[in-house]
């Protein structure tokens, strides 16, 4: 027994010391090529890819590919069914007596952008260097040269520099890390980098079911979000699903003084967000019927992880600026694991200086509904029609509103449904989750945050569906990189540290 016992603790404290010392070969390879990589990265985030600029996304995919060549992986194009679809960039690595396959997944096209809102000097597709973040007083500096120390609090500004360039920057790198110090991955690696995320990944489905034979694997990596709010790596065995929703409610045929008509006439927009307020109640609660009804309980081990995670609470309300969160006294840990209700948007008529003394003829608001594992995407939705119709509302899909309409119903709201996809939750005590959590930690010396879902949405509940795959998430981007938003940022050493992650994973 004690031989056995010897024998295992020699076999631990060995694999300890290489997976230790392979760390330290990445740590001086990278240090070694800190200017190289972050020039390539620039060169990345310098190319327009809004997911509707398909001109943008094209130079993208291609500039992507040149990437993948140039490290030795056999690169091609997976199309969809549907034409004129952004293509799917692939590529794979097999390894000889590899047993296992894992894809890693990236997407590479970003959110709309407006210009305007983005802060002096700094552009969406002109990314720029700061010493800290705009939020702490960061200020532009010069580009790094060859010679120059990189201090990796420094920030780089620009669109999809953590959402989500950054993830396949970082793939891409630990793999290269790899074949330039001549270390074998441990597991055949395949590579898919999707064009079309951020539209809903509309077009995903008809490239996984086309090209299913490719893609099969052992295993899906997915780098997208950020790691937890404390700074400490995360791995994430779920997402929420996502179905947006825009409601648009009629009043006048045409705009009215609102001197001669106030008082008698309807305003759109006070029946609309009085229409809103319905829905929820003052702690965030919905009150929609049967909103949470089929929500699927987490298992014990979910349950363990979830009370293990640092608590932010305090942290965030300081970082945001707010001092009243909603949720009753839950913590965000537990909320983003609920499905929620959220206005996204809300328009009628003007303000500032375009205000004018005016009762609108309509009022839109765009709702973005989360889901969690159990909640189906269109029946959610329904959920909320027959809320909007229980407040005395006529609902339509129509474009145009008739007069017979107009005269026959006191209340008319014209709902239009996105393409929306389910939660997704992997198991935790998997096999091949145990080893992925393993080989994260190996990375650092806290313990690493185990997420059973992440708050925001990933259609990742269709590689299970056309692949039977399993998928776990391991994010790199910092919390606060205004990822969807104006002043998107990455903090450069959490750049370093997804490329030691991704390596690691890369040696299952």
């Amino acid at each position: 027994m004690k031989k056995v016992l010897l024998s295992f603790l020699l076999l631990q404290s060995t694999a300890i010391f290489s997976q230790s010392k392979l760390n330290e070969q990445v740590r001086n390879y990278r240090k070694a090529n800190e200017y190289a990589l972050l020039n390539e990265f620039k060169g990345l985030l310098s190319i327009p890819n809004v997911v509707y600029d398909t001109v943008g996304i094209q130079k993208t995919a291609s500039f992507i590919v040149k990437m993948m060549e140039d490290r030795g992986i056999k690169t091609t194009l997976l199309d969809a069914k549907t034409k004129g679809v952004p293509p799917a960039i692939y590529g794979e690595v097999l390894v000889p007596n590899a047993t296992k396959t894992v894809i890693f997944y990236a997407h590479y096209d970003g959110q709309p952008v407006n210009p305007n809102q983005w802060a002096e000097g700094i552009a969406p597709f002109k990314s720029v260097f700061l010493d800290a973040s705009l939020e702490k007083g960061g200020k532009i500096i010069p580009d790094p040269q060859p010679t120059d120390t990189i201090n990796p609090e420094w920030r780089i500004y620009g669109r999809s520099a953590s959402d989500d360039k950054a993830g396949v920057f970082s793939i891409l790198s630990a793999y290269q890390v790899l074949n330039k110090l001549e270390i074998k991955p441990t597991v055949n690696l395949k590579f898919f980098f999707e064009g079309e995320e951020e539209a809903g990944s509309t077009h995903l489905s008809e490239i996984l079911e086309k090209h299913k034979d490719k893609l099969k694997s052992d295993l899906w990596i997915i780098c997208d979000g950020p790691v937890h709010q404390s700074g400490k790596k995360q791995i994430v065995f779920g997402v929420r699903g996502d179905i947006g929703m825009e409601i648009k409610v009629f009043a006048s045929k045409r705009p009215l003084h609102s001197g001669h008509y106030g008082n008698w006439a309807p305003n759109p927009a006070n029946l609309l967000v009085k229409l809103l307020a319905s829905m929820k109640d003052d702690n965030g609660k919905v009150l929609i019927k049967g909103f949470y009804d089929d929500v699927v309980p987490f298992t014990d081990l979910e349950k363990k992880a979830l009370a293990k995670v640092p608590a932010v609470d305090d942290q965030m309300k300081q970082e945001l600026g707010f001092v009243r969160p909603e949720g009753g006294g839950k913590t965000l840990a537990e909320l983003i694991n609920l499905p929620s209700l959220n206005i996204n948007g809300i328009s009628s008529a003007n303000v500032g200086k375009m205000v004018a003394n005016v009762i609108p003829t309509s009022a839109t608001a765009a709702l973005d509904l989360r889901l969690v594992l159990g909640n189906d995407a269109q029946r959610q939705a329904q959920k909320v029609i027959d809320h909007i119709k229980s407040q005395g509302y006529y609902v339509t899909q129509n474009e145009s509103i008739t007069d017979e309409e107009r005269l026959k119903y006191p209340l008319i709201a014209r709902v239009i449904l996105g393409k929306g996809y389910n939660a997704q939750r992997t198991k935790m005590d998997l096999p091949i989750a145990q080893n992925v959590i393993k080989a994260v930690q190996t990375t650092v010396s806290d313990e690493v945050v185990l997420m059973p879902s992440l708050g925001g949405s990933l259609p990742l509940f269709l590689f299970e569906k056309y692949l039977g795959t399993p998928t776990i998430t391991v994010p790199i981007a910092n919390h606060d990189n205004n990822q969807h938003a104006e002043n998107e940022n990455i903090r450069i050493q959490n750049i370093w540290n997804g490329i030691e992650t991704y390596v690691a994973l890369m040696r299952l």
